[in-house]
């Protein structure tokens, strides 16, 4: 046993370090690309669609951001209400008396998918973005975001996503989480491996959505699963990492932890939709199916080591005492002692020094640019806790999608 699990670990310590030596490569090539944006060429017609479900909190001030926008080819804001039972529709209206460019389509079936589907069939623009409810781009980030549809190859643009307000512990970590997701992103980016457009805002060509026939209404997390489609058909996915767009975030827990359960799954349906394309189909199944797929069984293998080290350690130490015990002999002895550490707990601590510097200058290039911090304490207990409950994620969604015990809210 204790051969088998060295082999597994070593070939854990393998792919992680795999990994985290393409973006630290890819980074060193393309550093001065990292915040280049192209020049705006064509004026292309632009429909916001913006799919809500019980946001009267939010949704005036997400209507009003996009509206806000320097781009000056707006062409109409969709708002789709689906299964509302706040006041969200009245707002809505409200807001279409006041503005000529809001459309509203109310919808019964409560499910994003579905209600972007529903904006697409009507939307009049050349190019469609999609902004979450309770999400606000900044001024200048559409803008920001156009010139890369100078490539007719790109299907999707995707953006720099931040926590609105980090009002308490559990935004602050995932303030961080945001910033190193974002950094990470565009690194993939440069390797045409982007393999997610997230919901608070994304861009894309409409002729591409029409492609693919739209969003997958059966997917836990359609942005996933929309963009490894594109990909599968050849588009590109690009990011502008100089444009913005802030969120709300779980501030609790139990949000938390419910919302990341619902990214896995979504995750983990789309692998097994796509799994013929593995080391077929371009970057889709030589690369963001691996990497997707391996960060995953990492996650499960890291847990696993873990656990059946800490329980052999428990059960040994156990039996030992208790034999210490009967015997009346000593139960710890000096020479028992081993303070040389093993090449294993070398090339872990060798790992999560590495990850840690990853995380740090990662959070120093975001912040220098943006003029943006964030408490040393918390990029701590984000690098020694935050990322290791992970793994209980994992065994937790993996155990909800095979029951499928699992629902889109």
């Amino acid at each position: 046993m204790g051969e088998v699990l060295t082999i597994v670990y070593l070939f854990y310590m393998f792919l992680a370090l795999y990994f985290l030596l393409i973006f630290i490569l890819t980074f060193i090539k393309n550093k001065n690309e990292m915040f280049a944006v192209p020049s705006v060429k064509k004026n292309y017609t632009l429909s916001i669609v913006i799919p809500a479900h019980n946001e009267e909190d939010s949704i005036r001030g997400t209507v009003e951001s996009v509206l806000n926008s320097s781009y000056n080819n707006i062409a109409e804001v969709i708002i789709v209400t689906n299964a509302c039972t706040d006041n969200t529709l009245r707002i809505s209206k409200e807001l279409a008396r006041k503005y000529k460019k809001i459309r509203i389509i109310d919808t019964s079936i409560p499910s994003k998918a579905n209600a972007l589907n529903e904006a697409i069939k009507i939307a009049k623009g050349e190019l469609i973005a999609v902004v979450d409810a309770d999400s606000y781009p900044d001024r200048e980030a559409i803008n920001s975001m156009i010139g890369f549809f100078q490539d007719e190859k790109v299907g999707a643009v995707t953006t720099r996503v931040q926590v609105r307000d980090s009002d308490n512990f559990i935004r602050k970590m995932q303030s961080i989480e945001y910033k190193v997701i974002a950094f990470t992103r565009k690194l993939l980016g440069f390797l045409d491996a982007i393999y997610v457009t997230p919901g608070p805002l994304a861009i894309y060509r409409k002729s591409a959505l029409t492609h693919i026939g739209g969003f997958d209404t059966k997917n836990m997390t359609e942005d996933i699963e929309a963009t490894w489609h594109l990909v599968y058909e050849g588009y590109k996915i690009r990011m502008s990492f100089v444009s913005r767009v802030t969120t709300v975030s779980p501030n609790t827990v139990k949000k938390w932890f419910k919302q990341r359960i619902r990214w896995n799954i979504g995750g983990m349906q789309t692998i097994l939709k796509y799994r013929k394309s593995f080391f077929k189909r371009g970057m889709l199944g030589f690369f963001i199916l691996p990497f997707f797929a391996f960060s995953l069984i990492l996650g499960i293998i890291g847990l696993s080591i873990f656990i059946y080290r800490l329980l052999r350690r428990l059960l040994l130490s156990y039996l030992s005492t208790k034999l210490s015990i009967e015997a009346q002999t000593a139960i710890l002895k000096f020479q028992d002692i081993n303070l040389n550490p093993s090449i294993l707990n070398f090339f872990g601590v060798i790992l999560f020094v590495l990850g840690l510097i990853f995380i740090f200058y990662s959070l120093k290039i975001v912040n220098n640019k943006f003029n943006e911090k964030d408490g040393i304490f918390n990029v701590f207990f984000y690098s020694l806790f935050y990322i290791t409950v992970y793994p209980i994620i994992l065994i937790t969604s993996i155990y909800k999608f095979i029951k499928g015990k699992y629902t889109w809210r």
